[in-house]
């Protein structure tokens, strides 16, 4: 997953005219920990989305800005805006994230 460090990049990414994923984390997060070991799978199952993922401690205003109030925690965005959030308390399954991903359309 290829992560962003930059706001451009960020605004570059979400504004595309596809599903973009990202996933907001941090390096001491346990959680985000275990998500890592069974996210590979999703990603290629729903290899028709873009995903990113940013440290939301790095870019603490980009996840202010999209109410990211806990880790990890799933965002979807097309044409710019955001279209879907799985907070982190809802991302701690692959049933989990299968089920959040099954809504976007």
């Amino acid at each position: 997953m290829e992560k962003i460090t930059t706001e451009k990049q960020y605004h570059n990414q979400i504004g595309k005219d596809e599903f973009t994923i990202l996933k907001f984390y941090t390096n001491w997060c346990p959680d985000c920990k275990n998500l890592d070991r069974f996210i590979g799978d999703i990603v290629i199952e729903n290899s028709d989305k873009e995903w990113l993922e940013i440290d939301a401690e790095q870019l603490q205003h980009i996840a202010e800005e999209n109410d990211v109030r806990g880790i990890p925690s799933l965002l979807a965005f097309k044409n710019g805006q955001k279209v879907g959030h799985l907070h982190s308390k809802f991302a701690k399954t692959p049933d989990q994230i299968r089920e959040f991903l099954s809504t976007l359309s």
